[in-house]
């Protein structure tokens, strides 16, 4: 195994040999010693570790460049894999300027999905696919379950389609085939997968169609039925490159290992510290065990970063040092030393994001910085509800990147519809839009029938509604719409006489919206219930501000004024993502919120080790999207489940190299130090080595005791702990309330969601 380093002394590294052709030199000039001997490394397995900011794309750039202009291969011989279109049409762009567009036309260039189906619809026929096969994407999936469901008894209201359709695909990351996911099955969600899995596939056999998953699995069982038709592969791409190879699942480390089985000449490049899509199947040890896969691999490493300030590199060392599964590298700079790192405490997540929005209108004011130049990064997507509100509120312009804005989304919208109705309820719109979701038997049909009958006799859709025995509607339907007309006016009825946080929650648990997201299960439906969670938050914070004031009509009318404001200019807004969505991306001023235990890292990720490394290694790319500013916030209490609980400190601030760092007035910052300034009463006290702390007692404005956790001795249930149900299996706790025999534990069970318990019932029984 050969291993290069990039020397800070230059002498010590060759120069660009005089004997090379004129385009070829050309393409060597300007990188620096170590990214050369990337580029020029060209023969057998390499592996190109390259750091944040440490030229990756320019590497292999010129790296594919390069075995052109030397005549190593010809332009249809190289085959690079990328993981989005848009990282795929950048490469190639670099390639045309170096190369020229006739040559750069020529290679096999795209992401894995788009390549493979290429290769199926040439030889697909081999495995029983014509050239016109369909790809179906997540909704014809999940379509093609519910037929099977309803063929095979399954309820979808008990056992969602989605979820059905994240098992199987899981499953397929894996390369586990229906027999062997059936011998694994392990819950009763899992065993409904693996009856539906065999005829899933059968099905988009007979439908000569495949999903996205098959896209990579089917190349795999052609090139093993069909030795000929791989051998074929192999001798076309001589050069094999992938990018991102941290991202790689089985299905795709198979691929490469079977198309470079011939020349070895396969190139990877990647980062281990930035693996942070485990949840999409990426398997971090492909890039972990690339040199016992290829022990006479070159492998090289891209350390000089030419993006973030010393100070920033310092912090990301410090953070990652603390991860066990990672390869050997060191970052360094010539950059300036630059600014500290500053910690911010807030009060709570409107104090974060105020002053998030102040420090931002302070940088652009003083050092001229345009609204672009500012990312504000977070775990969650529902964490952008008060980011947004407060920016809006500054007349800051911003962009919500990675998904729409909080306001935007579908569940937040189906929230305000019902909220709209009960304040409005000749509301057509909001009417139609949830007048059958969740699903309660008004189909369209029956709202056609209602919309016919207002026409003509002059009424409104509700107006209608409340003569629905005039309509002509079965028994079936009548009685649905009914009960629909019942929980809206029931709940109209209450707006004079219950708080408007109590009411929002009470319609949204008697709609069955909650229940809907719940009983999906999967994480994208977890986090749509999170984003409602937050829509209830900030009605409870607009309560407690606007006090007796407080009409939902009043609420309704703040949420139009941040909705309704003309968009700004699209090229000058601050960003606002998630971290998952920043990777690839840099910019001058990074504020990285929500820094606290239970939200970054997440819960559930603090009971295994190598979920906690991926928390971390999400964290690390945060911090190294910055390049001359770096903001870290947390707040001491955020709103939870409609009221403001206290937040506790994230353990990966207690990590951090505290040279580099300092407050919000300047002090050095000490691991370790409470910031919080409240009454040790109402702070928290550490449990045993763990980081997770519980509150002592928490007050509300009137001074009344609000909380208090309940203890069971030495099985103590606290926060973050895994326990047993004996129903529903294994859980984490999420929160405590309640005292005595009133003492209830919210807990998430991932086979049946969220639950609250009266734990003198519940007989949870703590398991780690």
């Amino acid at each position: 195994m050969r291993t290069f380093f990039l020397q800070r002394d230059p002498d010590t590294n060759p120069e660009i040999p005089d004997s090379l052709p004129e385009a070829a030199a050309r393409i060597l000039e300007g990188l620096n010693p170590v990214q050369r001997q990337a580029v020029q490394v060209t023969e057998g397995p390499v592996l190109i570790i390259a750091g944040p900011g440490s030229g990756k794309t320019r590497t292999l750039t010129h790296r594919i460049a390069y075995l052109i202009a030397t005549g190593r291969a010809r332009p249809h011989q190289i085959l690079a894999l990328t993981f989005t279109n848009k990282a795929a049409r950048e490469m190639m762009e670099r390639i045309e300027r170096l190369v020229g567009a006739e040559a750069a036309r020529h290679i096999w260039m795209g992401t894995f999905h788009a390549i493979f189906a290429r290769i199926l619809r040439r030889e697909g026929q081999r495995i029983g696919y014509t050239p016109d096969f369909s790809i179906y994407d997540t909704d014809d999936a999940e379509r093609l379950l519910r037929e099977l469901m309803a063929r095979y008894h399954i309820d979808p209201r008990q056992y969602s389609p989605r979820t059905i359709r994240h098992l199987i695909s899981g499953a397929k990351n894996q390369m586990i085939g229906p027999e062997e996911y059936a011998r694994l099955v392990a819950s009763p969600v899992q065993e409904k997968a693996a009856k539906l899995y065999g005829p899933y596939q059968e099905a988009l056999r007979k439908a000569n169609a495949l999903d996205f998953d098959d896209l990579l699995l089917k190349p795999i069982e052609l090139f093993e039925q069909h030795p000929d038709v791989l051998q074929r592969y192999q001798e076309r791409w001589r050069y094999l490159h992938i990018d991102e190879y941290q991202d790689t699942n089985r299905a795709q480390y198979v691929l490469a290992r079977k198309l470079a089985a011939a020349h070895r000449n396969l190139c990877v490049v990647g980062d281990d510290a930035q693996s942070i899509y485990a949840f999409r199947g990426a398997d971090i040890g492909n890039i972990l065990s690339f040199q016992r896969d290829y022990p006479d691999a070159t492998v090289i490493r891209l350390e000089q970063n030419y993006r973030s300030t010393r100070r920033i590199l310092k912090l990301a060392e410090a953070i990652i040092q603390h991860n066990r599964d990672q390869l050997e590298k060191r970052l360094w700079t010539e950059n300036p030393e630059g600014d500290p790192i500053v910690l911010i405490e807030a009060l709570s997540e409107r104090d974060e994001a105020q002053k998030v929005e102040q420090r931002i209108r302070d940088l652009h004011v003083r050092y001229g910085y345009g609204f672009r130049d500012f990312a504000v990064l977070y775990r969650t997507n529902a964490q952008s509800r008060s980011l947004e509100e407060a920016l809006r509120r500054g007349g800051i312009p911003y962009r919500v990147v990675g998904g729409l804005s909080f306001y935007q989304r579908k569940e937040i919208k189906d929230v305000l519809a019902y909220l709209r109705l009960l304040v409005n309820p000749h509301d057509a719109a909001s009417l139609q839009r949830v007048i059958n979701y969740p699903a309660r038997g008004i189909g369209q049909r029956t709202v056609e029938v209602l919309m016919d009958y207002a026409r003509q006799h002059g009424l409104s859709l509700w107006q209608a509604i409340e003569r629905v025995e005039e309509v002509g509607l079965s028994a079936r339907a009548q009685k649905a719409v009914q009960e629909f007309h019942f929980l809206i006016a029931r709940h109209a009825a209450k707006m004079d006489t219950v708080p408007v946080d109590e009411l929002a929650r009470t319609l949204l648990q008697e709609s069955g919206l909650l229940e809907e997201l719940r009983r999906e299960g999967t994480p994208e439906a977890l986090a749509r219930w999170e984003n409602v969670q937050e829509m209830l938050n900030a009605i409870a914070e607009y309560v407690a501000t606007a006090g007796e004031q407080a009409t939902l009509s009043g609420f309704l009318q703040e949420v139009a004024l941040l909705t309704d404001l003309d968009e700004m200019p699209e090229d000058n807004r601050v960003t606002l993502m998630t971290l998952h969505a920043s990777k690839g991306l840099e910019f001058p001023v990074v504020f990285i919120t929500g820094l606290e235990e239970g939200l970054f890292p997440l819960a559930q990720a603090t009971q295994d080790r190598k979920d906690l490394e991926e928390e971390r290694r999400l964290f690390y790319v945060g911090v190294t999207r910055a390049q001359r500013h770096l903001f870290l916030c947390y707040a001491r209490s955020r709103y939870r489940y409609g009221e403001q609980q206290p937040s506790v400190r994230s353990r990966f601030l207690e990590e951090l190299d505290t040279d580099v760092i300092v407050t919000e007035a300047g002090l050095p910052f000490r691991r370790g130090e409470v910031l919080d300034r409240r009454p040790r009463s109402e702070r928290y006290v550490e449990l045993d080595s763990h980081y997770y702390r519980r509150p002592l007692q928490q007050r509300s404005s009137s001074g009344a005791t609000r909380r208090v956790v309940y203890d069971e001795g030495a099985g103590e249930i606290v926060p973050g702990a895994r326990v047993e149900h004996a129903i529903f299996g294994e859980g984490k706790v999420l929160a405590l309330e309640g005292q005595g025999d009133q003492a209830r534990a919210i807990v998430f069970f991932p086979e049946v969601g969220q639950k609250k318990l009266v734990l003198k019932f519940a007989r949870l029984r703590r398991i780690d």
